[in-house]
């Protein structure tokens, strides 16, 4: 018999649970969360001090307001899900913003336009319920050329670059070749899938995500030449009034009609990789309660859209560094998920797990000054990281999609499209391909475990 959901203090449709009070504190999701955390979630730091004008210190200040938004899904709103990115939306985001606009404050407007698009767009569709129908109408073949934009952005931006940004593999190419390699192949290659069958080393190897590729990259790129390190020792303070002063549209003034209007197709783009997340996420869970009969857990689609359109509000008015604000990290919960299915002595509540894994919700990362300065000639190597672990996945997904030999070569059109056109254009192009050569064919039944 299913027993209620974990208790906290009901506002609304969400629910806060305080840490250390409403959930237990798990040290095994903690210290992975702390790695993991350490390892991804200062990624985009080297756009923001090479792209956006903001200093180092500047730049952390960003991240860690980023990091208290993800951390709230879980403890102000209740989720049940490991919140993170919408990562495939990155490359896309990253080649509009930073090829469009040229001065910093353009483009923390056209960030904070996106930010407040995608927000009301997830409201809207939150309370009506018109999301799932939205995605159910679309046809698979434009979906699958959206994700696959995806991937070819990802991939421009690491070996290619744009007018503004050199590719991020001119900054350390031995480091980010072999840290890339190394992740791949502990994350896709099917013949380290059977050796992580039989060898439990190699299985706890892959089970640690981007740190194999981290520590190659660690210890190969001073012996290239290609990074020193400068470890300082104390306590940082981030200035996050600083940072305000650079990139809130109440300080650097509100973005025009036209940014609004130019990021429509983009937040609508985000929407379908978000509903995706959603839908994995459910499954994840779902799979998990068949394990576990002793908790309920309330998924609850209206909830997300909200939680997620409120911390997307709020990142466009303080912070705005579009799409940073997430449903679901796949990785995190899959892996959380499955230590929670072990049973109650494993851990009593999925959301004591997902709150420890965050580190109950306090950002002491990014006050660690001797970590935050031994990570720092490692920025480059973690963006890359994560955009080519994005792509490949981003890849295998949107080609698995199609179901006949017109619609892969549509879907690579409407790929390219996306990837090297602005929104609007790549989204018309999109629609005209799909009509033009393989007719509007959506699944009518894309999601058959979805309620």
């Amino acid at each position: 018999m299913s027993q209620p959901e974990l208790p906290g203090w009901r506002w609304g449709p969400f629910t806060f649970r305080l840490p250390f009070y409403h959930t237990r504190f798990y040290w095994q999701e903690a210290l992975q969360g702390f790695f993991v955390a350490a390892a991804t979630g200062l990624a985009l730091i080297p756009i923001m001090t090479g792209a956006f004008g903001l200093s180092f210190e500047e730049a952390v200040a960003v991240s860690m307001l980023h990091s208290i938004l993800i951390g709230s899904a879980l403890i102000f709103f209740g989720e049940p899900y490991a919140p993170g990115w919408i990562t495939p939306a990155l490359p896309l985001v990253l080649t509009f913003v930073l090829t469009g606009y040229e001065d910093p404050a353009s483009r923390f407007q056209v960030m904070t336009a996106l930010s407040l698009n995608f927000a009301v767009l997830l409201v809207l569709l939150g309370i009506t319920g018109l999301g799932k129908k939205l995605v159910l109408w679309l046809p698979d073949t434009l979906k699958a050329g959206i994700i696959l934009g995806a991937a070819i952005a990802a991939v421009q931006r690491v070996f290619v670059g744009d007018g503004s940004q050199p590719a991020l593999l001119s900054h350390q190419p031995v480091s980010i070749m072999l840290a890339c390699a190394v992740c791949l192949i502990f994350s896709f290659s099917l013949p380290m899938q059977k050796l992580k069958e039989r060898h439990k080393l190699v299985a706890l190897i892959a089970a640690l995500g981007l740190l194999p590729g981290f520590f190659i990259a660690a210890v190969v790129g001073p012996m290239v030449g290609e990074i020193s390190y400068n470890i300082q020792w104390g306590i940082l303070i981030p200035p996050v009034g600083d940072a305000f002063a650079k990139m809130s549209p109440f300080a650097i003034g509100w973005p025009s009609w036209d940014m609004y209007i130019k990021a429509i197709p983009l937040a609508i783009i985000t929407y379908v990789i978000l509903f995706g997340d959603i839908v994995t996420g459910n499954e994840v869970i779902r799979d998990g309660l068949s394990k576990r009969h002793d908790e309920h857990v309330d998924i609850n689609p209206t909830r997300t859209h909200l939680s997620v359109g409120i911390r997307n509000a709020l990142l466009g008015l303080f912070a705005p560094f579009f799409p940073t604000q997430g449903a679901m990290w796949t990785g995190v919960q899959v892996i959380i998920v499955q230590r929670w299915a072990q049973g109650k002595q494993a851990m009593n509540s999925l959301h004591s797990g997902l709150i420890s894994y965050y580190l109950m919700g306090i950002p002491l990362l990014f006050f660690l000054k001797p970590l935050l300065t031994g990570l720092q000639p490692l920025l480059y190597v973690a963006l890359a990281l994560t955009l080519m672990l994005t792509a490949f996945a981003c890849a295998y997904v949107a080609m698995s999609i199609p179901r006949n030999n017109t619609a892969r070569g549509t879907v690579l059109v409407i790929g390219a499209g996306l990837a090297f056109f602005d929104p609007w254009t790549g989204l018309g192009l999109g629609v005209l391909a799909t009509l033009l050569m393989v007719g509007w064919d959506r699944n009518p039944d894309p999601i058959p475990h979805e309620d």
